[in-house]
């Protein structure tokens, strides 16, 4: 799976969240990404803790879902986030812990795409929740 994202889907540095699609299917994509001493400047979201925000977590699972969509080449175009549903937080994650994001596919269109997904750092679930993204080009 040695794609890389960066051909998959939009988004770019410093706001690019996934590093690495480890696995693919119709119904699961896996993902990781491990935040870094590059992604210091989201640190200013906690500054007394060493956390991770969580709306990047979300992102991130996002981001990850919608690589995962285009390696498979289940839709064409760009995808744009609309909705969050059910996201719930367990645990904060620390910057240069590995984060793997277990993504399900709920829906998927021509126009949209409808997921859930799951954080986990240490084998330990740190978020979940479902989102929408709907066809912007």
């Amino acid at each position: 799976m040695n794609q890389k994202i960066e051909d998959l889907i939009p988004h770019r540095a410093p706001f690019l969240f996934v590093d690495e699609i480890i696995s693919y299917t119709a119904e699961t994509i896996i993902g990781l990404k491990t935040f870094t001493q590059e992604d210091a400047w989201l640190q200013g979201s906690f500054p007394d803790f060493n956390f991770v925000p969580g709306t990047i977590l979300i992102e991130a699972m996002a981001q990850c879902g919608g690589a995962g969509v285009k390696l498979l080449g289940l839709a064409e175009g760009v995808f744009g986030l609309v909705s969050l549903d059910n996201i719930e937080f367990f645990a904060g994650v620390e910057f240069e812990k590995l984060v793997k994001f277990l993504v399900k596919n709920i829906r998927i269109s021509e126009k949209i795409i409808k997921q859930s997904g799951e954080a986990f750092s240490d084998d330990k679930l740190i978020v979940k929740g479902e989102w929408l993204c709907v066809k912007l080009q």
